[in-house]
């Protein structure tokens, strides 16, 4: 079934509609109203999917985290999605629409991943034990970079966005540096679009060769691609510290995003640093470069657990704190870190907090304050969409925004009975949790399926090209890992 079809005509008649009802087909047995009925007969011969305009759907009765500091949060309350957009928030909302029982429910923005390297998508988890240099490096960043074909970036990046959305994921920056021909970009940039995941298609260089046209490419790309900034896949430039290469991001404006873990790195680039620019990692800045960063407006991706576990340093959470620059979470490689966000805030809540309490116990006495759990959640959503530059779009429950929402499950045994709702998601949730997810309104996730993805495809696709790849490279193939000595 493709994703969830409600008709303006349906959508003004409807009754409540119960969960499985509002995506069943019409063989789920007595509806709740006619119209509902109507409704999902016409889901079942593929009329336009929800999000279209005039469409209304009302999530109902849910605890609401709407991170827009005017609004603020609601015990109970009620969210009106018209078309793609949020159309209101508050208790007891009236409105002729489509219902979603959400008691039991804990409605907020999407999660906003700021940094991910989508087309190792089918590379999960082959690297667990390996460092950032020489391991990760060599195998990935040239080995297997070298041998990726464009249709291996487009299954990569197909798998890794749905595997986004699967855990609430609903925005991230795709840092494709894997364009070693104009094909592998045309290829990830399919791969987004196909999934339906808002994204941020970050431009960057691959692998060497006579076919490799970084960055001249990218003139081509905002012209074939990115002709609106009202899309669902925006353009960026990843890149690195050659401001030529940031010139011919700007002179198609194109945000600029790139790795930045040396020391001094940015000095140089003083006079190019500016509030489109996204620095990742982090973690071993001067000071001088902490300033320049907060001075100039720009963003912060930490990625905490692959920084910790790679070996790029401490992640400088408290760092982008004390300037009061925009902080977000990213992924970064899926070859050794989950897809999902929950490990993400987790970590920062965590590491953050053993920071404090250890500058408290060597005698300090005006430490920092300690994180919170909404500060993290506020970080994983608008701080995202801050961060992409997307702040007017998405990241919180805004009327007028964009309705990117995920209902995560209240009631389940991890986190029942509900006693604080962003501690829940913060320590006690996992993907579990995420119920349903819609992106511009549209059903990506529901009642814990996705919704519009054949799996047993893109199983099949991720295995033969994971199967190539390993071939090319020279790995076994094995379960038990172990690919190279000591892996």
């Amino acid at each position: 079934m493709d994703d969830t079809t409600i008709t303006p005509e349906t959508a003004a008649a409807a009754h409540r509609v119960s969960r499985r009802e509002f995506l069943g087909s019409g063989a789920v047995g007595v509806m709740a109203s006619a119209a509902a009925g109507a409704a999902l007969a016409g889901c079942a011969t593929g009329a336009p999917p929800a999000g279209a305009s005039g469409q209304r759907v009302l999530l109902r009765g849910g605890v609401v985290l709407t991170m827009d500091p005017q609004l603020g949060d609601f015990d109970r309350a009620d969210v009106l999605i018209e078309g793609s957009k949020i159309a209101a928030v508050g208790p007891n909302l009236q409105a002729s629409a489509s219902e979603i029982d959400c008691s039991n429910m804990l409605v907020l923005p999407g999660f906003v991943d700021t940094h991910r390297h989508t087309w190792q998508g089918q590379l999960r988890n082959i690297l667990p034990n390996g460092r950032l240099d020489p391991d990760y490096f060599r195998d990935i960043g040239a080995t297997a970079r070298g041998v990726y074909r464009a249709d291996d970036v487009y299954v990569g990046d197909l798998l890794s966005a749905w595997g986004a959305l699967n855990s609430g994921i609903t925005t991230l920056l795709d840092w494709s540096h894997i364009s070693n021909t104009p094909e592998h970009s045309d290829a990830a940039i399919r791969g987004l679009q196909e999934s339906g995941i808002r994204a941020v298609y970050g431009y960057g260089t691959g692998a060497a060769g006579p076919k490799n046209q970084y960055p001249g490419d990218i003139k081509r790309l905002r012209r074939q691609y990115f002709s609106s900034e009202d899309q669902l896949v925006t353009l960026a430039l990843a890149t690195a510290f050659d401001p030529t290469h940031w010139a011919a991001g700007r002179e198609v404006g194109a945000p600029i995003t790139l790795h930045v873990n040396g020391t001094n790195q940015l000095l140089p680039l003083a006079r190019s640093l500016g509030p489109d620019v996204t620095y990742i990692h982090c973690c071993n800045l001067a000071p001088a470069e902490w300033t320049l960063i907060a001075d100039s407006g720009g963003g912060v991706s930490i990625a905490g657990p692959i920084e910790m576990e790679m070996g790029h340093g401490v992640p400088p959470y408290q760092q982008a704190l004390d300037l009061k620059i925009p902080l977000s979470l990213s992924n970064d490689v899926e070859t050794e870190i989950p897809s999902e966000f929950f490990t993400q805030m987790r970590t920062a809540f965590l590491l953050q907090r053993m920071q404090i309490f250890q500058r408290e116990r060597a005698g300090e006495k005006n430490a920092p304050p300690l994180m919170t759990v909404k500060q993290v959640v506020e970080a994983a959503t608008l701080g995202g969409a801050r961060v992409n530059h997307l702040e007017r779009t998405v990241g919180s429950l805004t009327p007028g925004k964009e309705a990117d929402v995920v209902l995560l499950k209240a009631d389940a045994i991890n986190v029942m009975p509900l006693n604080h709702a962003y501690g829940a998601i913060v320590l006690g949730m996992d993907t579990s949790n995420v119920d349903t997810v819609l992106v511009g309104g549209r059903v990506k996730k529901w009642k814990g399926e996705l919704v519009g993805v054949d799996v047993a495809r893109l199983r099949r696709l991720a295995g033969e090209s994971r199967d190539w790849l390993l071939t090319q490279a020279k790995w076994p193939k094995t379960a038990l890992g172990g690919y190279l000595p000591g892996h």
